[in-house]
């Protein structure tokens, strides 16, 4: 008795502990690279509007223009890209599908010499084929996911995604614009606002992605930096030239 007591703790103990996170939604992606890009973009936008020294009513129209056109754009890319490959999987599905409809012993006979590949006895693996391949859509199921390498049920969803980048973007690009929003005047609250949001972001990443997150939210902050960095100065010298 207190052998299988002990079983079935360790047994328990293996299922509590032995969870994945889902890493083929459709939503983390998208929203992940949204959010970075958002603030990224649209605070080195600012910045090179402001480094031209313009006004504070042009800096501000800058960022919620940049906002708006970021966020449908990306928006509009995510649900073109994720449809094109959803569709692509589906056209590969259906040539699956009308293989193992015209030859279904064919398609018994590649699944069990894979099975073989990886070392199952051959015998097994003609058994473990026949009986997989008695429920068409079983078969399909394990054909997609054996050739090539998806899951019928778990494809991916565009507007899943559209939407997921369109909130994420448009909620980093508000990060440097807020400031000006809420009554400031100057550049530098927008510049530190955005600083804290690159690392909180870059940290944020790596609690998904199980990576240190300080040095993910230095990365962040430091890729961020640059670019604003970069775009103010140009916009130093051209509102220089220019003017």
């Amino acid at each position: 008795m207190a052998i299988i007591e002990t079983e079935a703790t360790l047994h328990d103990a293996h299922r509590d502990n032995h969870t994945h996170r889902d890493v083929n939604g459709g939503w983390l992606r998208p929203a992940v690279f949204g959010a970075m890009d958002g603030l990224v973009s649209n605070f080195a936008l600012m910045a090179g509007v402001a480094g031209g020294a313009v006004s504070q009513q042009i800096v501000v129209i800058t960022g919620l223009s940049g906002l708006a056109a970021g966020a449908f754009s990306m928006a509009a890319g995510e649900y073109t890209s994720v449809a094109s490959q959803r569709e692509l999987v589906e056209a590969e599905l259906d040539v699956e599908r009308r293989e193992l409809r015209k030859h279904p012993a064919d398609e018994e006979r590649e699944l069990a010499e894979l099975y073989v590949s990886r070392g199952v006895e051959p015998d097994l693996a003609r058994e473990v084929a026949r009986q997989l391949s008695q429920d068409p859509e079983q078969a399909l199921e394990i054909h997609a996911r054996e050739e090539l390498g998806i899951d019928p049920g778990d494809l991916p969803s565009p507007m899943l995604a559209a939407v997921s980048s369109f909130g994420a973007f448009a909620l980093g690009a508000l990060i440097p614009v807020l400031p000006y929003l809420l009554g400031a005047s100057a550049l530098w609250p927008a510049v530190v606002l955005a600083l804290v949001g690159l690392f909180a972001c870059g940290a944020l990443v790596a609690r998904v992605t199980a990576r240190s997150w300080w040095f993910s939210g230095v990365r962040q902050l430091a890729l961020g930096g640059a670019a604003a960095g970069v775009t103010y100065l140009l916009g130093s010298l051209f509102g220089t030239a220019i003017g």
